[in-house]
């Protein structure tokens, strides 16, 4: 039986339809059981939903009580009965329960452990660094801390800015972070 996984995205979901793909040719082992987000008008919601993979979604109010968040997530991704949980540009900070509940697998946009948070590229190119890179890590109760499983460098030119090094670095993320996702797919079955 495929192991099951239960993507979360929060935006464009360029990284979800890498999964969506190998998933569909038969090159990911394992089944998208289901895609949520915490953005109901997401694009990654509508992906999943084009290629016929169910959805969830649970937004943030403003002033919300973040445990009770968390508490309403793993609740929408424990129906799936999920083997594991994948983080594809999911912008959210899970909480200690939920991490603790599930397998969950994150990719972060540098060689950990330099450069976690959300502003990882531009924190590399400030501190004037020559390679960055990919991690991928397994999610644990801190900020991109969890024990890595896999990484890959990449270059920085002297005249990148963000969006060019986002770029090139999203080209190495995507095979990285599916080669990985396979590997343990894999594991699971």
């Amino acid at each position: 039986m495929p192991a099951r996984l239960v993507i979360l995205a929060s935006g464009a979901g360029s990284t979800l339809q890498a999964f969506l793909d190998a998933a569909a040719s038969g090159d990911l082992p394992a089944e998208i059981a289901a895609v949520g987000s915490d953005r109901p008008d997401s694009a990654a919601l509508q992906r999943a939903t084009a290629a016929g993979v169910p959805t969830f979604a649970l937004p943030v109010q403003p002033g919300a009580d973040r445990a009770l968040w968390n508490a309403s997530l793993a609740e929408a991704i424990a129906a799936h009965e999920p083997d594991l949980v994948v983080l594809a540009g999911f912008m959210r900070v899970l909480g200690p329960a939920l991490v603790r509940r599930f397998r969950i697998v994150n990719v972060h946009p540098s060689l950990l452990p330099s450069f976690p948070g959300a502003h990882a590229i531009r924190d590399a190119l400030a501190h004037g660094v020559r390679i960055t890179g990919v991690t991928v890590h397994w999610v644990d109760e801190g900020l991109d801390s969890g024990p890595i499983i896999a990484q890959a460098a990449v270059e920085i030119a002297a005249d990148d800015t963000e969006d060019t090094l986002r770029a090139r670095i999203q080209d190495v993320e995507k095979p990285l972070y599916l080669t990985t996702i396979r590997s343990l797919a894999k594991e699971l079955r």
